[in-house]
């Protein structure tokens, strides 16, 4: 059902009634649909019955903290409530044949984007679970208390790892200096898996559904290789605009171990 807060927005701003809502399938947790309207606009509309309340708000300011110059295309949003939001409709074409090599260059023109702490200005969601973002000038610290102990807690407290498993986490904690470079607190996505990478309408990279933060850019593009990789091109043409220290990839399931757990 299209929640009447959407018909009657898109009725005040002289669009009309909505003539379809075509399913779209790929997500996750949330229901997605293409809807068309009497002017011949269309829309992209989440919802999510029983999403917890600030989860689309806190989707909106992350989009809106990644709409950086010379970015990765990050989709506009109009009207959002706990149970759904309404945003643009990208209208993916088929990926160009230049697609990857300018997400690579795109993405690092995001990381570029910095600041003195970790963290970010709430607390959001990576998919459905809670992730916390309190600010922590030390790298180390966040990373260690903000994702790997508070995922290892979560998954304690639902039986699904032992609390054997829970202190081999924070003894790696501990050690996570001795196998990670010092880096700046960078703009991140902060959920990019190849579902979350998707083209415009000219077939150029665009980016959805963020867990967006200031975090270890090492840690986004570990993430990129979870569920198949990108292409190798994609890594080139980072490194083209930002290069990483040396060894980045076999410090990429350090990084996963939040995702995994």
């Amino acid at each position: 059902m299209i929640p009447p807060e959407v018909q009657t927005w898109l009725s005040d701003h002289q669009y009309g009634t909505v003539l379809s809502a075509q399913p779209v399938q790929g997500g996750c947790i949330n229901q997605g649909a293409v809807l068309k309207t009497q002017t011949g606009d269309s829309f992209f509309l989440k919802t999510h019955q029983t999403s917890p309340a600030d989860m689309f708000s806190r989707e909106v300011a992350g989009l809106d903290a990644l709409r950086v110059d010379d970015g990765p295309k990050v989709p506009k949003t109009f009207l959002h409530g706990p149970t759904f939001l309404l945003m643009e409709d990208l209208a993916p074409a088929p990926k160009s044949s230049r697609y990857w090599p300018s997400f690579g260059r795109k993405l690092a023109r995001l990381h570029q984007h910095s600041q003195p702490e970790f963290g970010f200005a709430h607390d959001n969601y990576i998919g459905s679970t809670p992730q916390p973002n309190k600010w922590t000038q030390n790298g180390f610290a966040f990373f260690a208390e903000q994702r790997l102990h508070f995922q290892a807690k979560l998954a304690r407290e639902r039986g699904l790892i032992s609390r054997r498993e829970v202190k081999q986490v924070e003894k790696l904690n501990s050690y996570l200096p001795d196998l990670i470079p010092q880096q700046p607190a960078s703009l991140l996505h902060g959920d990019l898996w190849s579902g979350n990478a998707t083209a415009d309408c000219h077939g150029g990279p665009a980016i959805i559904d963020p867990a967006a933060h200031f975090g270890w850019a090492e840690s986004e593009l570990a993430m990129t290789t979870l569920f198949g990789a990108f292409p190798a091109v994609f890594y080139h043409s980072y490194e083209e605009v930002r290069p990483l220290p040396p060894g980045y990839r076999a410090r990429f399931p350090i990084y996963n171990l939040y995702h995994l757990l």
